[in-house]
């Protein structure tokens, strides 16, 4: 059984795609550490890389390109300055020499040695191959899958499964929300508990905290300088930045902050109407997007796209329902959402390319509506229940990225999936779950088969839907 921790469903790193960009720079990363182990680093005279399938067709539009060119030059995705990331690639674009993991110079170019192919991989829909010849002449090459969320494999899902083993194991584990409920009533704990307990199999408390310190800070930056940042997104549409006005016109204009942090003290203080708590969670989603769509930096929550879902409602907690809510209250909620995550990603998918947007936007509005249920004081079984609800309408969701980038209808689809996660969460509260007709792990398995008979189209292609609907001239 996969031993999911939550800080694999919430990394750290840099937009637009946790798939297309997030995870090919990992797979690259990872390659580097492989040649390194097979003694094979300094032997490298040329690299060509092979992109296929979903990230081909949506590759420079979420700057695919990009993320292989940072990886091979040895940057992380975490530590990186946001403002070098231009001047790494231009450079490489123009004089044709890659800094192979920080050590090696060679030559590259972008346009010979990075090649795009229509074509589908058998094991899933995004593909990539780093090929390496040596000076003998010979060539090493291995090929990754992104498969959602910044995870990445060499091996389809089955066989990846079997080497679970080796891998340290949960005092807990749980494949499905059945066995979740099982474990909480037999112990007594509540959701957040129970998956702590799983977390301190790994980390000490003090590491737990700081990482969750560490996600929550990234999103809060993330949303403060969204809401701070005027013009146009880049990548042609343009698509005009809209959380600042919004934030700007129901502050009033009101400047007496400089960090995010007085800025949440700011808007606790405002005035709070139902038009005005819809605009605030719109304001909070839309602002981490925009920040992922310039190559910002956010938390994969479960993935870049759908990057807004969680903090927008864990804002709305903080803004709204409790004014005293402190870093306690964000940890619970990541917790709880963190586990929600894991099992569509064990029973289903958390990629677009595999799945449709039900797999990022879904995934992610049911995550947010556990966290808040039980932040509001929701049952175990009511903590599924508002997961489900979220995710049972968004069943069918597809993924059509107009010019493959994550802006039109992406960035939107956010703040729907915000508000959609708060509805669901008073949904629950307000039933009885013993008189639910759907579980959770019936809606996951659900999704699961709309995503296989999904035409492939509407799976982060760029194929169908609005991104054939709405062409560049439009814009």
């Amino acid at each position: 059984m996969e031993s999911i921790s939550i800080f694999d469903m919430l990394k750290i790193g840099v937009g637009p795609s946790s798939s297309h960009t997030l995870g090919p720079w990992r797979a690259a990363e990872r390659w580097i550490s492989e040649l390194k182990a097979a003694e094979l680093f300094d032997q490298v005279e040329s690299i060509r890389v092979h992109v296929y399938g979903s990230l081909s067709l949506t590759g420079k539009g979420h700057a695919t390109d990009y993320a292989v060119m940072l990886g091979l030059s040895g940057t992380d995705p975490v530590e990186i300055p946001i403002e070098d990331i231009h001047g790494i690639v231009e450079e490489i674009q123009d004089i044709h020499i890659l800094n192979f993991g920080k050590k090696r110079k060679l030559s590259f170019d972008p346009k010979e040695d990075i090649l795009f192919h229509r074509k589908f991989l058998e094991y899933h829909a995004n593909g990539l191959r780093f090929e390496a010849t040596l000076r003998s002449g010979k060539k090493k090459a291995t090929t990754y899958y992104s498969i959602g969320g910044g995870f990445v494999v060499t091996k389809e899902r089955k066989n990846a499964k079997r080497k679970q083993a080796t891998f340290a194991t949960f005092p807990y584990p749980v494949q499905n929300g059945k066995e979740l409920l099982a474990y909480c009533n037999a112990k007594k704990l509540s959701i957040s508990e129970l998956v702590l307990e799983n977390e301190r199999s790994l980390r000490s408390d003090s590491e737990i905290d700081a990482n969750i310190q560490k996600v929550w800070d990234t999103m809060l930056e993330s949303m403060y300088l969204g809401c701070h940042t005027e013009g146009k997104l880049p990548g042609g549409l343009n698509v005009q930045r809209r959380a600042y006005p919004m934030n700007k016109n129901m502050l009033n204009d009101i400047k007496a902050y400089e960090t995010p942090e007085s800025w949440l003290k700011t808007i606790r203080n405002t005035e709070v109407k139902f038009r005005q708590i819809l605009k605030w969670v719109s304001c909070f989603a839309l602002a981490v997007n925009e920040v992922n769509a310039s190559l910002g930096r956010v938390v994969t929550a479960p993935t870049n796209g759908s990057a807004g879902v969680i903090p927008a409602v864990i804002m709305y907690y903080m803004v709204i329902e409790n004014h005293e809510a402190d870093f306690s209250h964000i940890k619970q909620f990541l917790l709880v959402a963190g586990e929600i995550g894991s099992i569509f990603k064990k029973g289903a998918t958390i990629s677009a390319a595999m799945g449709g947007c039900q797999a990022e936007i879904g995934v992610s509005s049911s995550m947010a509506a556990g966290g808040l249920t039980e932040l509001l004081g929701g049952s175990p079984e009511q903590v599924l229940m508002a997961a489900e609800i979220a995710m049972e309408h968004h069943l069918g969701l597809t993924c059509d990225p107009i010019a493959g980038l994550v802006q039109i209808p992406c960035i939107e689809r956010n703040s729907m999936g915000a508000i959609k996660a708060i509805n669901a969460a008073e949904l629950a509260l307000g039933s009885d779950p013993k008189d639910a007709k759907v579980p959770l792990d019936k809606v996951v398995k659900t999704m699961w088969a709309t995503a296989k008979d999904m035409s492939s189209k509407y799976k982060e292609t760029s194929e169908g839907g609005l991104a054939v609907g709405i062409n560049m001239s439009d814009c």
